[in-house]
């Protein structure tokens, strides 16, 4: 397979993961949404006591939403909500109302610059997806990620619906620019790893559809090329 080809099929491979990766990002910015009002509750506090417990709930989410900001893969959006995190741990442990505080606004300042971090991260997807094959989303405002819940089946299904259009495209141009017997070369790779995932017992019901319509796709494209294969 040539290298252009060899391009093509890595890329076709890339946009359920852009899909995960997306996802991780609101999940992570809805978890901010939730942290950033336990630590302004903590501020908020007049008693020691309330105040380490509302700390202790947003450093909680924190700790359970380090997978997600992993996944997301916006580095200072990790970096600043450890940071956070760190000043969360340090005011659940000093005795001076104070003291907390102090290190409650820090936390509190860490959540914004993650939240901030993320929207241009978002803005960062939107550039890249809009421009190849990973076109799949348009920007949503930071307020939206905030009370976005779990995709409903048919949203899923239109957004990977979105990302496989550049695809089809892509694979139009090779059965028609391409030599007949390297295009149907080609499209049976796809076709073939297409087929071997979707015997795979553990997909999830997204990656199920998105295996199943790029075969599909890919299906179209070898009955158009059916004769290169004598």
């Amino acid at each position: 397979m040539r290298p252009t080809y060899t391009i093509l099929f890595v890329l076709f491979l890339i946009p359920f993961s852009a899909i995960s990766s997306k996802r991780a990002c609101d999940y992570a910015g809805s978890n901010l949404g939730y942290i950033k009002s336990q630590t302004q509750q903590a501020i908020k506090a007049e008693d020691i006591n309330f105040s380490r417990y509302y700390a202790y709930k947003a450093l909680n989410a924190i700790e359970k939403s380090k997978t997600q900001f992993e996944a997301c893969g916006c580095d200072y959006a990790l970096k600043s909500i450890n940071e956070g995190l760190d000043n969360l741990k340090k005011a659940t442990r000093i005795g001076s109302l104070k003291g907390a505080k102090i290190l409650l606004k820090r936390a509190l300042e860490s959540t914004y610059g993650s939240l901030e971090a993320l929207e241009k991260h978002d803005e960062l997807h939107v550039s890249l997806y809009a421009s190849d094959l990973l076109a799949m989303n348009t920007k949503t405002a930071i307020e939206d990620k905030l009370t976005r819940k779990m995709p409903e089946e048919k949203d899923l299904h239109n957004m990977i619906d979105k990302a496989l259009v550049n695809f089809k495209n892509s694979l139009d141009d090779v059965v028609k620019n391409v030599n007949c017997r390297e295009a149907y070369d080609f499209a049976s790779k796809i076709y073939a790893h297409c087929s071997q995932e979707l015997l795979r017992k553990d997909l999830t019901p997204g990656k199920k559809y998105y295996n199943y319509r790029t075969k599909e796709i890919t299906e179209n494209a070898l009955r158009r090329l059916q004769n290169c294969a004598k």
